[in-house]
């Protein structure tokens, strides 16, 4: 396992070094939309009874942000190998598909969890938040960021400069979070944009982790557990075939 640590450490090491950038500008940002969006609407929706809009409205800014970063970790570490050419010394040593696989998700699901403990630390003083259900809170974050780091390894593996990588972020996973009920419940969409909110993972994703929270939710947590779960399986089986046939990473 050591080959396995040293990637995972220079995962780790290599967002921490550089903090400000990856985790405190991503908390500063989420408080930014709390501020604004609580402040224009705090008074005009009300989601789940007796839950106020800026208490909704935390949970799934904590999630956006665990997911974001997940994400931007995996496939901007990948990109960067493979443009400067580094990516030879991850390869060369005799690491597994699997061991290439956990270091980065792993180092993924770590920075999006600090980057959702550090906004919901900032963002909780402007919130009265119940927490009806831990253990709901912390398997959706977990799956969450796991599975972000692994469409995160997918992308960067797939990309072969950032102009490709820019475009499945802001085609793909942008779209993707702001239409899965961050500051909305899909309840309140039409009948098409309701349907189509209904195929999005990161929706059940926000959703489940809110109902930790208050005990409310637009579907039933284990129906969304089990969604989430079907599509981390899905994309970490694609993420390993990559892997192990070396696709786009050895010329």
């Amino acid at each position: 396992m050591t080959g396995f640590n040293t990637l995972l450490y220079k995962e780790v090491l290599r967002f921490w070094k550089v903090a400000t950038q990856t985790i405190t500008a991503p908390i500063m940002t989420a408080l930014l939309y709390l501020l604004i969006f609580g402040h224009v609407l705090e008074d005009h929706v009300q989601v789940y009874p007796g839950v106020r809009y800026t208490a909704f409205l935390v949970p799934g800014l904590v999630m956006m942000s665990v997911l974001q970063n997940a994400f931007a970790n995996s496939s901007s570490s990948l990109i960067q190998s493979k443009i400067t050419g580094n990516l030879v010394f991850v390869l060369l040593p005799p690491l597994s598909h699997w061991e290439i696989f956990g270091a980065y998700v792993l180092a993924a699901i770590l920075r999006g969890l600090a980057v959702g403990a550090g906004v919901f630390i900032v963002t909780v003083w402007f919130a009265n938040l119940s927490f009806y259900s831990p253990l709901w809170i912390i398997l959706f974050a977990l799956l969450g960021a796991a599975m972000l780091g692994t469409m995160g390894l997918i992308a960067g593996i797939w990309a072969e400069k950032f102009d490709q990588l820019a475009a499945f972020q802001n085609f793909l996973i942008m779209p993707a979070t702001f239409l899965s009920g961050v500051f909305y419940s899909i309840h309140s969409l039409p009948p098409f944009w309701l349907t189509l909110s209904r195929f999005n993972p990161f929706f059940y994703m926000i959703d489940g982790f809110r109902f930790g929270f208050f005990g409310k939710s637009d579907v039933d947590p284990l129906h969304s557990l089990m969604i989430v779960t079907v599509f981390f399986i899905l994309l970490a089986t694609i993420a390993l075939q990559m892997l192990k046939r070396g696709y786009k990473l050895r010329h």
